[in-house]
């Protein structure tokens, strides 16, 4: 059996296994290790096993995932989403669809401080849903604002897939965060959008909330400026200079702890569970990464990089055409697969193509995070149309696909305005 043949039927194995929804880092472990047992032997197998796991171990980037978890969960467990929220809220809820604007917004803000989709989409879900169904808001709208509100988490910095595509392809992680703010900006403008249009459309959507006063209006601000605080010192941190990556999520973790303490929003019971849960994340993470780094080697020595960089190469679309291509390749995987899994999958494969093309891999992380996002709310997985269905039981499942239908498009036409004009990701990174 040729290498390139034992490389696509391990692939195809595990793509197979993902489908069945076996653990991601289960599925991969198993095919990587048993590939590599293959082609280069057992003793090269658990070499391979034992070194990576210890360099993975011992490097100090990867910090920075339990820090940037832990600060999500506890400004989950202390209510800090719901100033965001609330804050939100006094500014555009008098206005038609304003809850649903407020919610959008207030994803965008919890998503620069927890990095994921999924806890995006559930704090905000339990947070806006019942007030969107006590002023009679299409479930339809509220549902689909919700799910889609949520895959900012992984756009907007500090991200966990950004985190991982950094890891996997060896890029700053500092610059990953920042390429992402303007895209992540741009996102957010673009569901603003959507809702403005639906609502102009059908008033009915979503109408206009209670209007608030001046106090209300200054007592909600200020209860949202220590969360705000925490993204300009940790974003502002990392793109000045002043914090690595590393050190800006200790510093906001420990601010937000900080902040919990004094304002006797976070008791030791809170904190222990917000602690498990992160602990429980991490874990999940690192064995996605210690897979990776055998499913990697694995495909390198089957030469299926170079088979697909020749495929590509010989159907002649150009540059711009095969990322089209790769990035449409994306959106189909997104509708079957988890993001992690997706991005494990195919930058072995997919990454020396882009090299080759002399495409900036930054400029692509950014593409690649926005295809993952859509996966997040694409039938018939779409994570986060699950995660809504588990808060909002009355909405029919159906209907939750159909509210997303409108910002999936909204992505789709960001993610056209990203691959026209890249200095959109790459500005900020420039400047750093």
């Amino acid at each position: 059996m040729t290498p390139a043949l034992t490389g696509s039927l391990g692939l195809a194995l595990l793509l197979g296994m993902l489908l069945m929804r076996v653990p991601v880092a289960f599925a991969m472990f198993a095919v990587g290790f048993v590939g590599i047992w293959i082609l280069n032997g057992l003793q090269a197998a658990t070499g391979l096993l034992a070194s990576e796991t210890f360099s993975l171990a011992s490097n100090s980037e990867l910090i920075v995932v339990p820090l940037f978890i832990l600060m999500g969960n506890v400004a989950s467990v202390t209510g800090m989403s719901r100033k965001l929220y609330d804050a939100a809220y006094a500014t555009v809820g008098q206005v038609r669809g304003g809850l649903a604007l407020a919610t959008v917004v207030g994803c965008g803000g919890f998503a620069a401080l927890s990095g994921s989709s999924v806890a995006s989409a559930l704090t905000m879900g339990r947070t806006a849903l019942a007030e969107m169904d006590r002023y009679a808001y299409s479930p339809r709208l509220s549902t689909g604002v919700v799910a889609a509100g949520g895959t900012l988490g992984i756009l907007i910095p500090p991200s966990t897939g950004f985190v991982i595509y950094a890891i996997l392809t060896q890029q700053s992680i500092g610059r990953l965060f920042m390429a992402g703010i303007l895209p992540g900006l741009l996102l957010l403008s673009a569901f603003i959008l959507t809702i403005a249009i639906l609502c102009l459309l059908r008033a009915e959507m979503g109408p206009k909330g209670p209007a608030t006063s001046a106090a209300e209006k200054g007592r909600a601000f200020l209860g949202a400026i220590p969360i705000l605080l925490v993204i300009v010192l940790t974003i502002g941190g990392i793109y000045s200079g002043l914090f690595s990556p590393t050190e800006a999520a200790g510093v906001g973790a420990a601010f937000v702890i900080a902040i919990g303490a004094f304002s006797g929003t976070l008791s030791l019971r809170s904190f222990w569970r917000a602690a498990q849960d992160s602990i429980v994340t991490t874990a999940s993470v690192m064995l996605i990464l210690i897979a990776a780094h055998l499913i990697n080697p694995f495909v390198a020595l089957s030469h299926l990089p170079a088979e697909v960089s020749d495929l590509l190469v010989s159907l002649d679309l150009g540059r711009v055409g095969t990322l089209i291509l790769i990035l449409a390749i994306y959106m189909v995987l997104g509708c079957f697969l988890e993001g992690l899994a997706m991005l494990v999958l195919t930058l072995p494969i997919f990454l020396p193509v882009i090299l080759d093309l002399g495409i900036d891999p930054i400029w692509f992380g950014v593409l690649v995070v926005l295809t993952l996002e859509m996966g997040l709310i694409s039938p018939p997985v779409g994570i986060n149309v699950f995660i809504v269905k588990s808060v909002a039981q009355n909405v029919p499942l159906i209907e939750i696909f159909r509210g997303v239908l409108p910002f999936w498009f909204a992505m789709l036409v960001t993610l056209a305005i990203l691959v026209a004009v890249p200095g959109i990701s790459l500005w900020l990174p420039g400047m750093m």
